[in-house]
Order: C-alpha cells, then sequence, then structure tokens
C-alpha cells in the first residue's frame, strides 16, 4: 500500500504542473477584463486615470507563462498569493469554504453509496421483474437529470410546496449564530439532491455485479447447500458483486465535484461554487490555480483510495497498480 501511495504521489506531481499552467493559459486566452472584474461596479464610475493605475497595479497583460511561474514558485513555500476579487488571502478563501463543501460532498456521496447499494441488490433479486424494471427504468432517467435541475425541483416541491425544508442558505434568515441543527436541517435538501445525482450509477453497477453473481457456481453451490436466500444474497453474491463498485467510487470523484458546485450554486450553500465561479468570470490566477489544484488531487486521491479498497477487499489483486 505504501509503495502504491508513494508511486502514484510522484504521478501526481506533473499532472498538478501541468494543470496549474493549463488553468494559466486558459484563464489568459479568456475575454473577461481581470480590471473590471476588480473594480467591479465602481469601474462605471471611475475615470480612466483610475482604471489606468488599476491596471497597472493588476498588471493583466504579463505572460501567463511567468505569472503562472510567480505563482508556482511562492505556492511550494505555502503563500499562494492574494484573490483580487475575493480581497484577501487564496488560503483564507479556501479554509473558510472548504470544510462546508466537504461536508456537503461526504454526506450525499455516503448517501449515495448506501441508497445505490441497497436498491441494486433489491433490483438483482429477480432481474426482469417487475421491481427490477422500475428501478433500472428510473435509475437511466437519473442519469439524464443534470443536478441543477433536480435542485430546482427539489426547491419547488419540499420548500415552496410543502414548506417541509429551506429553500438554501446556511441557517435560518433571523439566525445570529450558526447551530448544529440549524446546519443539518439546510443540509438535507442539497445533500439528498447531490446524492440522488450520484445514486443512479451505483444501483446499476450492483444491480449488474449481484446478479452476475447470483448466476456463478459458488453461489449456486451455496444455493444448492440449502443457504438462506437472505445469507445467499448477502453473504456471497453481494460480496463478489461489490467489487466493480469500489473501481466505481474514485470514477465518480470528478462527477461529485461538478455536481456539488451547481447544487451549492443553486441552495446558496457557502462552499467553493461561489469562489470558482468569481475566479472564473473574473480570472483571478492564483485562486483559480488553487481551486483547480484542490479539485485534480481530490480525483486522484479519489483514484488511489478506489484501488487500496479494491486491493483489499480482493487480495488477487494486490497493490501493484
Amino acid at each position: 500500500m505504501g509503495r502504491l501511495a508513494a508511486r502514484r504521489a510522484l504521478f501526481a506531481l506533473p499532472i498538478l504542473f501541468a494543470v496549474t499552467l493549463g488553468v494559466f493559459a486558459v484563464a489568459a486566452a479568456s475575454p473577461f477584463d481581470p480590471v473590471k472584474a476588480y473594480a467591479g461596479t465602481a469601474g462605471l464610475t471611475a475615470s480612466q486615470e483610475n482604471l489606468d493605475q488599476l491596471r497597472a497595479n493588476l498588471d493583466p497583460d504579463r505572460s501567463f507563462v511567468a505569472r503562472w511561474w510567480d505563482w508556482l514558485t511562492a505556492a511550494v513555500t505555502g503563500d499562494l498569493g492574494d484573490s483580487a476579487v475575493m480581497r484577501q488571502p487564496v488560503a483564507d478563501v479556501i479554509t473558510e469554504r472548504l470544510g462546508w463543501s466537504v461536508l456537503l460532498a461526504a454526506t450525499a456521496f455516503a448517501l449515495a453509496i448506501v441508497l445505490g447499494t441497497l436498491l441494486g441488490v433489491l433490483a438483482a433479486r429477480r432481474r426482469g421483474g417487475p421491481l427490477d424494471r422500475v428501478l433500472t427504468s428510473l435509475a437511466y432517467g437519473l442519469e439524464a437529470a443534470p443536478p441543477f435541475w433536480l435542485g430546482l425541483l427539489a426547491i419547488w416541491l419540499f420548500a415552496l410546496k410543502l414548506g417541509v425544508l429551506p429553500a438554501g442558505g446556511l441557517t435560518d434568515t433571523a439566525a445570529t449564530t450558526v447551530t448544529a441543527g440549524q446546519v443539518a436541517h439546510h443540509l438535507i435538501l442539497p445533500a439528498l439532491v447531490l446524492a440522488v445525482s450520484q445514486l443512479p450509477w451505483f444501483a446499476l453497477y450492483v444491480r449488474q455485479g449481484v446478479g452476475d453473481a447470483l448466476d456463478e457456481d459458488p453461489v449456486r453451490g451455496a444455493r444448492a447447500r440449502g443457504l438462506a436466500p437472505r445469507t445467499v444474497l448477502l453473504g456471497h453474491a453481494l460480496r463478489s458483486g461489490l467489487l466493480p463498485v469500489l473501481t466505481l467510487i474514485g470514477s465518480r470523484v470528478p462527477e461529485l465535484i461538478t455536481g456539488a458546485l451547481l447544487v451549492e450554486t443553486v441552495f446558496s450553500w457557502p462552499g467553493i461554487a461561489a469562489a470558482t465561479v468569481d475566479a472564473a468570470t473574473s480570472v483571478d490566477f492564483p485562486l483559480l490555480a488553487a481551486l483547480t489544484v484542490l479539485a485534480t488531487a481530490a480525483v486522484l486521491l479519489g483514484n488511489l483510495f478506489a484501488d487500496l479498497l479494491y486491493g483489499l477487499a480482493d487480495p488477487r489483486v494486490g497493490f501493484d497498480g
């Protein structure tokens, strides 16, 4: 496990360097003017002299390679620079928002895995039956539904029509302090929406894996020995059928991050979504680079975690990958 993690870490370094360079290149080619974005509404009434001075201070026409190198050499020492759009250090922007994003994504991912596994097992028990057809059709339908559409639909139903859950935010409007109860109450709807957007893949993978395992000789032998159907399903077929799902965990991380950004925006969740959008539209080089490195590292860690889980679950695979 240690050797695998070390190899992946060495492999990740050039990827992170290339990704950050690409971010600076794309940002430099963006049609957005960072000077106007930095000035905001004040730029509408500012004099040309002030705008020229601001442009000289920000130096937006400088080569993106020079910007990237300056940022990279400072980042390796722990200095991520200052965010022009947020008016504070990049490290503070990430520290203030990352925890809320992790809370939302982790809760939703756990729900998606648990519910997807449960629905997949129910569908695999009798493949081709009425329940299997209903669950499979629902899963394929949810695959095509974008997270922001699910979020708007959930707000319309549970917040506006039924009034049982808040439409967004982290706490109640009149609240003066952040409490765990209010956070949990406001977390329910965005976490469920994000979980539902990820659930179909787990349900379909479990259905396929468990269904195939039920037709394998070892499972048939267990059934022939007179073991209870529940024992055959959960003790034999599910254990074998879950192995492919472990690889799915890592591959779903990019979609999870994208979905979380959309869900955070719809529900006004105070995560990194707003910072990402503002950084992109304002061509905020330091913040864009840091957020991209963070997302890329999350994807690489997700793939490593999935490989480690697979190796632990199936000793025949080992950790040579």
